[in-house]
């Protein structure tokens, strides 16, 4: 199947951001997900006896500790079950639960982030209702995950869906991750690139670290336009 690609304009067009090429680890995935010869693809839940027997995952062969990221998943099938997963997750994230344990694996503890296709996004075993459920074959989950600022933003199909976590983990690498529940669940790897910033916004970033509050932003000592940058962005 050809890829759809949707990446956001704003990302597009940035010269800055440049290609990725990681994949899904042969090395850390559950054993109920088969990869592709290519790592782009996984299969789930496979075996024509026992079609599901738990909850499975896969993660990245790259993980981020600094950074602007953008990749996406492709929905090859339309998803179903109890849960499908796309997110983030430090090495200690499970990616297997057997025992007929089926569970929204991404945020099940503090180690991930995730969001389901049924709309909602957990961290820490908590949820809320992010966005509306998707259903559709092809439909293309577009993850930012930005270090700088410590946000996770969802896309659908190239349309941004908002901030779905904030303070994120810096402290360790984290690395992107799919679950899932269902039998014969596909999903593939589309886009995938980075940016690191430019010298003028990694001091905006240790200005704002340092920073007790936004309120003492006008305090400083700086040109009114990049005063303003502060506020908005960090």
């Amino acid at each position: 199947m050809a890829l759809t690609q949707t990446m956001p304009c704003w990302i597009e067009d940035d010269q800055d951001f440049k290609p990725e090429n990681w994949r899904w680890d042969v090395n850390n995935k559950s054993p109920e997900v088969q990869l592709s010869s290519c790592q782009l693809a996984a299969y789930f839940h496979v075996d024509p006896v026992d079609s599901s027997i738990g909850t499975a995952g896969v993660r990245g062969t790259k993980g981020f500790t600094t950074g602007e990221h953008y990749w996406e998943v492709i929905f090859l099938e339309p998803p179903h079950g109890t849960s499908v997963m796309v997110g983030v997750g430090t090495k200690k994230a499970l990616l297997h639960l057997g025992n007929y344990q089926y569970i929204n694996l991404l945020g099940r503890d503090e180690e991930s982030w995730g969001l389901s296709y049924k709309g909602t996004t957990w961290h820490n075993g908590k949820y809320q209702q992010y966005t509306e459920p998707f259903y559709d074959q092809t439909t293309v989950i577009g993850v930012h995950l930005n270090l700088y600022n410590g946000t996770l933003t969802y896309y659908r199909n190239g349309k941004s869906l908002g901030v779905a976590f904030r303070s994120i983990n810096r402290g360790e690498e984290l690395y992107p991750i799919i679950c899932s529940t269902a039998a014969e669940t596909e999903m593939e790897l589309g886009m995938r690139s980075c940016r690191f910033n430019s010298l003028q916004e990694k001091c905006c970033f240790t200005i704002m670290q340092a920073m007790k509050g936004k309120q003492a932003v006008d305090k400083l000592p700086l040109p009114t336009v990049i005063k303003s940058r502060l506020k908005e962005q960090y």
